[in-house]
């Protein structure tokens, strides 16, 4: 459904999104996580038609995005800081969305600020963030797009709206097969909404992986021993982190878990745990790995 392909952005000298590669499938919900100052928010605006890339495509469908009216009727963005015209109501904004999306659903605009309890006639620029948040959802879902790409979209949103929009979406996603793009810091929250997730630091794509494949190709181990191993326990092992004390080890392990788990039960330890590991464990240890890690301040 989305694919960029080699796509690469400087602005000056400074080259925001390097040589990236992303792929994302029609009816899914992609989750593009990374550091900050990656380059996520260049990449999304590539995707959406809205910044042309120096180098490379990016597509939907096939088709080319940036200065083609077609396509980009059939993608809208919401950006971190919501956009809308000086001195508008929400209903003045609808007119003018009815005006410019072919698929703008009047029925469904009425039953969302109703579901959200927004006053249609209410001046936008009056309006809290996680209002004009809301606003945002709700102009964007009654346009019935068929990919939405999101930059931090539920910043703002108390958490019952928060999920209120997360069902909504998925809701269109299972209905319509909408494709989601959402860049957000919040793992927690992108562990319960995507199917996949792309990592990215400093403007390239680190790996792009099934989320539940990326779970078990990452282990947390316990271990214990009645007299420690040698090194080759852990040599054995692609260890991307590990902490000692006493007798017990507790390592974070990329790999396969039946390989790990031949590897570590040959050195027959006397505890032997394997432990569950969330995205936001993953993610601290996977940028650890390319120099991107908590680092102790206390010295």
């Amino acid at each position: 459904m989305i694919k960029a392909e080699h796509v690469s952005k400087t602005f000056g000298r400074f080259e925001a999104v390097k040589d990236v590669q992303v792929h994302v499938n029609k009816g899914s919900i992609y989750g593009l996580l990374g550091s900050n100052g990656a380059g996520k928010t260049t990449l999304l605006k590539i995707i959406s038609g809205i910044v042309k890339a120096d180098k490379g495509t990016a597509q939907v469908e096939g088709q080319s995005i940036f200065e083609r009216p077609d396509v980009k009727k059939r993608i809208l963005f919401i950006p971190d800081q919501p956009y809308f015209f000086h001195q508008t109501s929400l209903l003045q904004m609808a007119s003018f969305y009815e005006a410019v999306y072919d698929r703008w659903d009047s029925e469904r605009f009425h039953q969302l600020y109703e579901h959200f309890s927004l006053d249609p006639k209410a001046k936008l620029s009056r309006m809290s963030k996680g209002m004009q948040r809301q606003a945002s959802f709700i102009l964007t879902l009654a346009a019935m797009p068929d990919v939405l790409v999101l930059d931090e979209p539920f910043d703002g949103l108390d958490p019952v709206v928060r999920q209120q929009v997360k069902n909504l979406l998925i809701q269109d996603v299972s209905n319509r097969a909408m494709t989601v793009l959402v860049s957000s810091h919040n793992l927690r929250e992108m562990e319960d909404f995507c199917d996949a997730v792309g990592v990215m630091h400093k403007g390239r794509i680190l790996y792009e992986r099934d989320l539940e494949e990326l779970k078990t190709d990452v282990s947390k181990l316990q271990v214990a021993f009645k007299k420690m191993p040698d090194d080759t326990f852990l040599s054995g092992m692609d260890v991307m982190h590990m902490e000692k004390r006493g007798r017990v080890l507790t390592c974070i392990v990329r790999g396969q878990e039946g390989d790990i788990d031949r590897h570590v039960r040959s050195y027959e330890p006397a505890i032997y745990d394997v432990l569950p590991l969330t995205l936001e464990e993953i993610f601290t240890y996977e940028m650890g790995s390319v120099g991107y890690e908590i680092r102790n301040l206390i010295v």
